[in-house]
């Protein structure tokens, strides 16, 4: 890292990512959307503003959308999330190759929101192609794959 490129090994992750991908879980019905995730720079910070937003490839309804930070912490990476169903979280993991593998440090919801009890994330970042998994433990539900998606950096 240098005064002139504070985010270091955070650079190649900014910028529009767009695609789809493909959502399962034993609870609901398979779905299919499309996504746009932002990574943006700040000039000066050593982290990049996020933005998930997602749209049901059927008819374009919104499905979801998410808030938050990708940050330097020491010698590993955090994500900081904010969702407006109730939950925030923070994920942590050391990136390698291109590869972010996010372990839940934190999560925490409103009393109202919906019963989940985990979240894992996994970034794989190749060239300009971003793609990523989630996985979610949700009421007698454990932790089990739910999205897979894969983007392209937006010119």
């Amino acid at each position: 890292m240098t005064d002139s490129d504070p985010l270091g090994e955070l650079t190649p992750f900014a910028g529009r990512w767009v695609g789809g991908g493909d959502g399962h879980y034993p609870t609901i019905d398979d779905f299919a959307y499309d996504e746009t995730i932002e990574f943006t720079s700040i000039p000066g910070k050593p982290f990049l503003m996020y933005v998930s937003r997602t749209r049901a490839r059927d008819d374009g309804r919104p499905l979801h959308t998410e808030n938050g930070y990708l940050r330097r912490s020491g010698h590993e990476v955090e994500l900081l999330v904010s969702q407006p169903t109730g939950f925030v979280e923070i994920q942590r993991s050391r990136l390698s190759h291109g590869v972010l593998d996010f372990t839940t440090v934190h999560l925490d919801r409103s009393p109202d929101a919906k019963p989940v009890h985990e979240l894992r994330r996994r970034f794989v970042l190749d060239g300009d192609t971003l793609a990523y998994d989630l996985w979610m433990a949700h009421a007698a539900t454990p932790l089990t794959h739910h999205l897979h998606a894969e983007l392209a950096r937006e010119a």
